[in-house]
């Protein structure tokens, strides 16, 4: 496990270690048009396509949007127990992931 610590050289003040607790690793060939991404584990395997392509595959930003808002549901159950609240069984996040661009910027935006 990587610990990580980011020291202020002009304060002179060390702030708390942050350390790593999974990192996730894929291989990807291709791109969004009809590229393949891989886990190193070999539990996931997806064929990309572009969004509004009837080609088979999913688009990266549909995997944002799931994996964003599973990390979601699960922080609310982090403070739910925390605050000694049951988060109910049926809790669900409603997730959007929009691929904006300015100019020759592209970025994604997100609501939950």
């Amino acid at each position: 496990m990587a610990i990580y610590q980011e020291t202020d050289a002009v304060a002179g003040s060390t702030q708390k270690a942050m350390k790593v607790r999974y990192t996730a690793k894929t291989h990807t060939s291709g791109g969004r048009r009809g590229g393949v991404s891989r886990s190193d584990d070999g539990r996931l395997y997806v064929r990309f396509s572009a969004p509004g392509v009837s080609r088979t595959g999913t688009n990266p930003e549909q995997l944002f949007a799931a994996g964003w808002s599973a990390c979601f549901i699960s922080a609310m159950g982090v403070m739910a127990n925390r605050m000694k609240v049951k988060l109910p069984a049926d809790a669900a996040i409603d997730a959007e992931i929009d691929l904006c661009n300015s100019g020759d910027v592209y970025f994604l935006l997100g609501t939950s």
